[in-house]
């Protein structure tokens, strides 16, 4: 044997006892970390080595990756769920998505009653014609065509949607007050049936809003027996949350049990003072039914304001055919005359924000598309109805005419008991109810609901680390794995072996939200880093720009 050959085999040889001792080469490991994996199960301390975009291998692990990330006195989880996610249009502007990023969201889900497919020429055109501070093409018409296109532009988090109701409504029906024929509803079928089998979630729905408030509770029993057909959800901002509380929650139960499909209730609350003692009763309800086989859940946010618009204080007979038919009885003297009348009124036939909030001084306005009344934000109604020297029904009238859209709106509604109440409850997930923004740029023309920027942050700072509500565990749970289970979504909302590498560190010393009503474009703190897919898009903090989110489909998702 020559000297040459030796040497080579002696190399070799130490090449193999030394990869035995150090273990094999990873993409990623996160070391010394306390581990939440999203069961609800108390913390473990492990290291996280993962390849490409999976995890590989949770314990002590002995072999290198080729970014160490040190985890020691931080919580490790898997990514966040926003169950009610607005990034529809920010995320086109801006993938960074960096107000929920910077909270540890990992999954963005879109479609509460109105989805950005399947759209017609007219949703199409009037989606061009009515945008506001971030403008966008429309290059696509169904739903999967979008949520590709966003993968495809590049975006930090992940996406998925519902279809919304409304949406298929809208697409055959339009704006018009009245049942859909036979033909239309065959159609409506045939939509969510190809919106399904694209990746959605399941049906979403907004039962307070016009159009969708003309919808009957058959009409969404036959749309949600298609996306059962999938194994899809029917998800639901409830047709009222208010004085019809109680039987809006009999109208969920019911059509979860016709149309033998799970149901969740979109920001459970019990909207105004007089209603607030009905949250009892609605946890009762949703027990029994639970006991009785039907699969129901509900979603939050952790404030004690809602945000919509000036829609929501008007009846919804004003608002049939559309904005421009809105503007035209607002400006007919007899019709104005009606609508401020009803305004004034505890309606029991539709949802009047503007009374359960009890006074315009708790009527916040945040969002003007029109340059000549951004002046106003940030302001409420009241204030606003004071300097222009007319009366709060008035005002609000005369700025959705003048602003060319609803207005976005803040509403002071909400008990503070109950929202603890709420985060109580094992089956409860949460959602932002708003867009993925940035504290920059377009997004700074307008004002926004602080639940934007702090939703997940607030639970896991106020609700979880001071106030002891809930354990860090069970939060966790509620923000990954709850979700990721109620959506069938696979191989997500847990850290284990095999599941795709969603990931956050965070320090639960210091997580927690900044942003306020007065000054709602805020990051919150204490998230370090977050992984999508296994690819680092917040460093320290830091977005690193990296677009590594997906399409998350459903699943009747069909190739």
């Amino acid at each position: 044997m020559s000297i040459k050959y030796s040497i080579v085999c002696f190399v070799c040889l130490l090449s193999l006892v030394f990869s035995c001792q150090t273990g094999p080469t990873y993409d990623l490991v996160i070391r010394n970390a306390t581990l939440y994996d999203g069961s609800g199960k108390a913390p473990i301390k492990a290291d996280i080595a993962v390849n490409a975009d999976t995890i590989a291998a949770i314990g002590t692990v002995s072999g290198k990756g080729k970014t160490e990330v040190d985890a020691k006195g931080m919580a490790v989880s898997p990514g966040f769920v926003n169950m009610l996610s607005w990034g529809t249009i920010s995320l086109i502007k801006d993938g960074r998505g960096l107000s929920d990023i910077k909270q540890g969201i990992t999954l963005e889900v879109m479609g509460e009653g109105e989805s950005m497919g399947p759209l017609n020429d007219k949703m199409k055109k009037d989606a061009r014609d009515y945008q506001g501070d971030v403008k966008f093409k429309v290059d696509w018409t169904t739903l999967g065509e979008y949520l590709q296109g966003l993968e495809k532009k590049g975006v930090a988090p992940n996406v998925a949607s519902f279809v919304g109701a409304t949406t298929l409504r809208i697409h055959e029906i339009g704006y018009e007050n009245r049942p859909p024929t036979p033909e239309e509803l065959t159609k409506m079928q045939m939509l969510a049936r190809e919106a399904m089998e694209e990746g959605a979630l399941g049906i979403g729905s907004s039962m307070i809003y016009a159009p969708a408030a003309y919808a009957s509770t058959e009409e969404l029993i036959t749309l949600s027996r298609v996306a059962a057909q999938y194994g899809g959800m029917y998800i639901t901002h409830m047709r009222s949350e208010g004085n019809k509380l109680l039987e809006a929650v009999d109208e969920v139960l019911q059509i979860a049990k016709e149309a033998k499909i799970p149901a969740e209730i979109y920001h459970l609350k019990a909207a105004g003072k007089s209603n607030w003692p009905k949250m009892d009763r609605v946890i009762a309800k949703i027990d029994s039914a639970q006991k009785a086989g039907l699969k129901i859940s509900a979603d939050m946010y952790n404030y004690v304001a809602g945000a919509t618009g000036l829609d929501a204080s008007m009846p919804t007979w004003a608002q049939e055919g559309g904005y421009e038919a809105w503007v035209k009885r607002l400006k007919d003297p007899v019709s104005r005359k009606r609508v401020i009348a009803e305004m004034k009124t505890n309606a029991q036939d539709w949802e009047n924000l503007y009374y359960a909030a009890g006074s315009p001084e708790n009527i916040l306005l945040v969002e003007f598309r029109a340059d000549s009344l951004k002046k106003f934000t940030g302001m409420t109604l009241g204030a606003v109805s004071k300097i222009r020297g007319t009366s709060p029904e008035e005002t609000a009238c005369d700025l959705v005419i003048q602003d060319g859209s609803r207005v976005g709106t803040v509403y002071f509604l909400m008990s503070e008991d109950n929202v603890k109440k709420q985060i109580e409850l094992p089956y409860v997930s949460f959602g932002s109810d708003a867009g993925a923004l940035a504290a920059e740029g377009d997004f700074l023309k307008s004002s926004t609901h602080p639940r934007a920027y702090g939703n997940f942050a607030r639970l896991l700072g106020k609700y979880v680390r001071e106030e002891k509500v809930i354990t860090l565990q069970e939060a966790v749970r509620r923000l990954s794995a709850l979700p990721c289970s109620n959506l069938k979504i696979k191989k997500r909302g847990m850290l284990a072996p095999g599941y795709f590498a969603d990931i956050v560190v965070f320090d639960p010393k210091t997580i927690g939200d900044k942003a306020t009503f007065d000054k709602p474009h805020q990051y919150s703190v204490g998230v370090q880093h977050v992984f999508v897919n296994g690819i680092q898009v917040l460093d320290k903090g830091e977005p690193t720009g990296k677009a590594a989110g997906r399409f998350v489909k459903g699943p009747g998702f069909k190739e």
